[in-house]
């Protein structure tokens, strides 16, 4: 499935599992979005503060840590984001931001993050 919201689009994964990260990014890809990932929360918190950044797919669970502070500091920003995890509910993260649960068909994933990107215009600051 085509997702053209996404195209274009600076996207930032965070998952801590090597198969995971590398499917999500690849997927992202494909549709044309840029993709940056990271494994650890610590790295994450210093990339959501770069220009630019459309949204983020994440894991809660991380090496170093759960999600709860980067979900504040997305939600700070006005990022949109889409917890990918199996953890349900996700403490921690905004109400409105959507929860797909762990294991997921990749397009379901990729559709929730598009329908998030469809209702916002493309940030440039």
């Amino acid at each position: 499935m085509e997702h053209p919201a996404l195209r274009g689009r600076s996207i930032l994964v965070i998952e801590d599992e090597p198969l995971i990260g590398m499917d999500i990014r690849q997927a992202l890809e494909r549709t044309g979005a840029t993709v940056t990932q990271t494994t650890t929360v610590r790295h994450a918190l210093i990339l959501v503060e770069h220009d630019g950044l459309s949204g983020a797919i994440m894991d809660h669970a991380l090496a170093d840590g759960d999600s709860i502070q980067l979900c504040v500091r997305l939600k700070e920003r006005g990022i949109p984001y889409v917890s990918y995890s199996g953890f349900d509910p996700v403490k921690g993260a905004s109400l409105d931001a959507p929860h797909v649960s762990k294991p997921a068909p990749m397009d379901v994933v990729l559709s929730t993050l598009a329908a998030l990107l469809a209702e916002r215009p493309e940030r440039i600051s």
